[in-house]
């Protein structure tokens, strides 16, 4: 590698911005620009076609040659920075993610971008989802399933949260996603012929019993409130999972992971 920049004060410009983009949802927007860090989720990043606009190295643990020659060969080429110890672990949400940061460029995720890979295609539909958590947990389902396509309808969170990269363990990066709204999700739908599945209490036959051999677009709500109207009114077809217990539903991603893997059982997957 040839001679590479080295930052090790705290009051550098660039470890501001990091921080920046980190915390502040207002900066990724007006930037276009967001954090991730640790060597699987720059490679998946990488896979994804993902622009890497600035790497930073603390170089005493990212140490793995071929990984490093791999990054020098990125094109358009991003800047190569060293960081100490003290910055990395200011930067740095976990000290276990082999020594490296990238700043990227984030992605549009328009609903006109999203590719069908086959005619028979398998989508998953999360309506105003806020929890990190929760929206890192159903990319990590989608990924495992290889679904066509996650859309979050009437985005309550930014995609790009920190929270949300690190809980789906990169796999924000393996996925088709789009966010739009509810009314320019279910048009979407309606034009590529997909049947819509809600998940919904009323009206509903149990998951076992629905036939998902069709192109087909499963829809989730949240926990506290449930779907929206809009999109009872347009259901093919209200979905439920019978609960043995005391308490009438489970987590959403919880949910999503067994309709899911339902519906690929059902196609021979």
């Amino acid at each position: 590698m040839d001679q590479v920049k080295q930052i090790h004060s705290l009051q550098n410009p660039l470890v501001k911005k990091v921080l920046a983009l980190k915390d502040k949802s207002r900066e990724r927007r007006k930037t276009g620009l967001f954090v991730l860090e640790g060597q699987q989720e720059v490679q998946l990043a990488i896979k994804g076609k993902f622009e890497l606009e600035t790497l930073l190295i603390y170089p005493e643990v990212c140490d793995d040659k071929d990984f490093l020659k791999s990054l020098e060969n990125l094109r358009p080429r991003p800047e190569f920075i060293h960081v100490s110890n003290e910055i990395y672990k200011k930067l740095a949400y976990r000290e276990t993610t082999e020594g490296i940061l990238a700043i990227a460029k984030a992605k549009s995720h328009r609903l006109e971008d999203i590719v069908l890979r086959t005619e028979n295609p398998f989508i998953l539909i999360a309506e105003a989802p806020e929890k990190p958590g929760n929206i890192g947990a159903m990319l990590r389902t989608a990924d495992a399933a290889n679904l066509d396509a996650l859309i979050i309808a009437d985005p309550k969170t930014d995609l790009y949260n920190p929270n949300i990269i690190r809980s789906s363990v990169g796999t924000i990066f393996t996925n088709q996603i789009a966010m739009a709204s509810t009314s320019d999700t279910i048009a979407f739908l309606r034009k590529k012929n997909i049947s819509i599945l809600c998940a919904a209490l009323t009206a509903s036959k149990i998951y076992t019993h629905i036939d998902f051999n069709k192109p087909s677009a499963l829809v989730v709500g949240t926990e506290a409130t449930g779907l929206s109207e809009k999109w009872l009114e347009h259901s093919q077809q209200n979905i439920v999972i019978p609960m043995a217990g005391q308490i009438d539903s489970l987590n959403v991603s919880v949910s999503a992971a067994i309709l899911i893997f339902e519906g690929l059982r059902q196609r021979g997957l």
